[in-house]
């Protein structure tokens, strides 16, 4: 049974990891080895692919990634600050206001974003939102803020209404009690929201592509579309720019796994 649970694990690692091996292999790799041996490690490594990236994509690589830093880090800022506020003040509602929300937060998660994309680009072409920064910014907030209020609500139910009550009772108020005694709590849970929300805005190419138009920028999932020629891709730069737009991503998560694993470990022992 032991070597039986290995090799399943083995056999399932090696299906996620395989076309991580290929992007980052294919990166280091002339045009015509990726080609004919696309799997085999390169016989001589070249950083001509990166090169080209760096110097002759026309600023696609830094305009996406900036682009994309900036939606991704504003996106998480408002997911956390108003996520975490509507959990706290959840707490305090009846049990049947609490069931009531609960119930319209995962009609949020539920619905898959084609179906919203019509509706939401109607009403911020209505506000004047629509092609600008700040909508699909609004977008990716509104669209993630269900799923980091159930996180933090799971969190929550760890803080004793005893002591939120005794603080309001010493004169904290509101805010007070939220930014000195839920904040520092809900670090672990914090840490998920930020990586799972982060990596799925990061990741997202449908949304931007639609709200954000063609001409007002891009993202780096966009970006990397616009290098498919019509007629021909240059397969190495492709790959490279792969490769460096995941490192983002997997930063971010090693500066904050501590955290993020103790908010699994935390939520499985609920």
């Amino acid at each position: 049974m032991k070597y039986k649970n290995l090799i399943i694990s083995i056999f399932l690692s090696s299906i996620f990891l395989f076309p991580l091996y290929l992007v980052f292999i294919n990166s280091f790799k002339f045009e015509n080895d990726i080609i004919n041996n696309p799997a085999s490690f390169p016989e001589l490594l070249t950083l001509s692919n990166y090169y080209n990236i760096f110097i002759k994509s026309n600023d696609l690589l830094s305009s996406s990634l900036t682009n994309s830093l900036l939606f991704t880090s504003l996106s998480i800022i408002f997911v956390l600050i108003f996520s975490s506020m509507l959990a706290f003040s959840i707490k305090f509602l009846s049990k049947k206001i609490k069931n009531l929300i609960f119930i319209f937060l995962l009609l949020g998660l539920i619905l898959p974003t084609p179906i919203i994309l019509i509706p939401v680009f109607t009403i911020l072409k209505y506000i004047k939102l629509n092609n600008t920064f700040l909508g699909l910014i609004l977008f990716f907030a509104a669209y993630y803020l269900p799923f980091g209020t159930l996180v933090f609500r799971g969190f929550m139910k760890n803080i004793p209404k005893e002591m939120l009550e005794a603080s309001f009772i010493d004169g904290a108020n509101f805010f007070v009690c939220y930014y000195k005694i839920v904040l520092p709590i809900l670090k672990p849970a914090a840490a998920s929201v930020v990586i799972i929300t982060g990596t799925w805005v990061w990741n997202d190419f449908l949304n931007p592509l639609i709200l954000l138009g063609p001409l007002e920028g891009t993202t780096v999932t966009v970006g990397l579309y616009r290098m498919v020629g019509q007629y021909s891709i240059n397969f190495g730069e492709l790959f490279a720019f792969m490769v460096l737009i995941s490192l983002p991503v997997i930063i971010g998560y090693l500066f904050l796994q501590k955290y993020f694993i103790e908010g699994l470990l935390a939520g499985s022992s609920k």
